[in-house]
């Protein structure tokens, strides 16, 4: 594999890994605001979109672990 071909790897891997973060924050933010009930919505409605969010960032999270180790693994 060129050095170039690597770095631009790496500088991709970093983006992902750096989205993954950001997305895992997320979801625990949430789920612990829908848990704790004193600041998250009330409404069976509400809670059920928060819950679909949730679970729509969670799938984000996987396809994005995937990548990452896809691309962890180009790099060997």
């Amino acid at each position: 594999m060129a050095d170039e071909e690597a770095s631009t790897l790496r500088a991709e891997l970093q983006l992902v890994e750096e989205e993954l973060a950001e997305l895992r924050g997320q979801v625990k933010e949430v789920r612990l605001r829908i848990g704790d009930r004193s600041d998250s919505p009330t409404d069976p409605a509400e809670t059920a979109a928060a819950l679909t969010a949730v679970e729509e960032q969670e799938a984000i999270v996987r396809l994005l672990e995937g990548r990452a180790e896809g691309l962890r693994q180009r790099l060997g």
